[in-house]
């Protein structure tokens, strides 16, 4: 078990009640990567939820199982050490602070840009070379998995060329970001009924995110049924979960929904997951895709470049609706209203 050398005190984190048993949404759509059926699957599961399970994907369990050993060596060293190799302002080691804005969670993390499938030579961060190389393996990996599922997105959408949404994350200069967080134990807090935040709800802003974890649960998802039902992710170390960012939700104009999530703490056992962003290049346009427009629709968002997007996303708290300020017209109850309305 890892913890951190000097816990933050709890009343600077937000906390939630801790999830129980009846929590668990057992619902949660798989999607077997190697199936025929793979691409009506993924966008079946991005028109209900934003979110799915992805099993074989191809990435090697000794290659998940190295690059989390190595996670867990790191966030044991001494407090001092680590420290040394921050602030992650914007790429580094950081602990309890989640951006500028004043966002609190009970977690440690190294965030990591990547140059086409690897840590970037302009992150110092992490210096050992086990380490270096098992992110390295593990995200040209996990890269793979994101573009596989970016191809099926389009052939599911009708598409062409087949290629039209992973081609802006695997052209030369795409922005994508590699994130590491340890969540410590929190046993201060066991027995209350109540868990700290260890990262609080938020969407995406990317195309899409590919997560994988420890077997210690905590991810949560708010359910799109109007009421914002909160549900536990029940941990899966051997698959990846997939989310809609909120340049995809715009791409599909309103199709596919960015999904809200967030991690609640556990008060015994630790958390390591891997997020792997995969946004395009700072020029790349986000429109809805012409292909995607029924007659007579229209966009619901003004056109932005992902730079701008991106620049105004750092300016806002993690629970802020980042889209609003690019939303056309009032939010409407969903999709078909807006289209049945003539907007």
């Amino acid at each position: 078990m890892v913890v951190l050398a000097n816990p933050p005190v709890v009343d600077q984190i937000p906390l939630l009640r801790s999830p129980g048993p009846a929590d668990y949404f057992s619902a949660i759509p798989v999607v077997d990567l190697s199936s025929p059926g793979a691409a009506r699957a993924v966008v079946d599961a991005c028109e209900r939820f934003g979110f799915f399970k992805v099993v074989n994907h191809g990435v090697a369990t000794e290659t998940m199982d190295r690059a989390e050993a190595e996670a867990v060596r790191f966030f044991a060293q001494a407090q001092a050490d680590k420290d040394r190799a921050g602030p992650a302002y914007p790429f580094g080691y950081g602990s309890k602070r989640i951006g500028l804005n004043g966002d609190m969670g009970w977690l440690e993390y190294i965030l990591l840009a990547v140059d086409s499938a690897s840590v970037s030579d302009a992150c110092a961060v992490p210096s050992s070379a086990a380490f270096r190389n098992a992110l390295n393996e593990y995200i040209a990996g996990v890269r793979n998995v994101a573009t596989r599922v970016l191809e099926a997105m389009a052939e599911g959408l009708g598409i062409a060329p087949v290629d039209a949404l992973s081609a802006m994350v695997k052209e030369q200069g795409s922005d994508q970001v590699f994130r590491v967080n340890h969540y410590p134990p929190c046993p201060a807090l066991q027995g209350l009924g109540c868990s700290a935040t260890g990262f609080g709800e938020h969407t995406d802003p990317q195309l899409v995110s590919v997560l994988r974890c420890n077997g210690t649960s905590g991810l949560q998802i708010a359910l799109q049924d109007g009421a914002r039902q909160w549900v536990s992710v029940p941990s899966d170390r051997d698959a990846f979960f997939v989310n809609v960012g909120d340049s995809l939700q715009v791409l599909t104009n309103g199709r596919f929904r960015s999904v809200k999530h967030r991690v609640v703490t556990n008060s015994l056992k630790s958390r390591v997951s891997f997020i792997y962003f995969a946004g395009p290049q700072l020029a790349q346009r986000i429109a809805p895709l012409p292909q995607l427009l029924g007659e007579g629709e229209e966009s619901l968002y003004k056109e932005f470049t992902w730079g701008d997007y991106k620049k105004a996303a750092y300016k806002t708290r993690l629970g802020d609706n980042r889209l609003s300020p690019f939303e056309k017209f009032a939010r409407w109850p969903d999709r078909a209203a807006a289209t049945e309305a003539g907007l």
